[in-house]
């Protein structure tokens, strides 16, 4: 049988740590990250660069003709 980490009666969320929400508002979007708009059901669409995957060269991960599509690495 599996021990549980908390109790019933543990809060949530804990103290002192900030939510998702709360960093965006706080820092900005994360780099690579870039907005494109919304889509027909008014869902929020973005598009993602080398920066979003890798911190390291980002700049030479990006593809070499602009024309390309910019897949990161998973």
């Amino acid at each position: 049988m599996v021990e549980q980490d908390s109790t019933p009666d543990a809060p949530t969320h804990t103290p002192g740590t900030a939510k998702g929400e709360e960093q965006i508002e706080n820092q900005g979007k994360e780099p690579g990250r870039i907005d494109t708009g919304t889509n027909d059901e008014g869902r929020p669409t973005a598009i993602t660069t080398a920066r979003n995957s890798s911190s390291v060269n980002a700049k030479e991960r990006e593809p070499i003709d602009p024309a390309m599509p910019n897949m990161p690495p998973a």
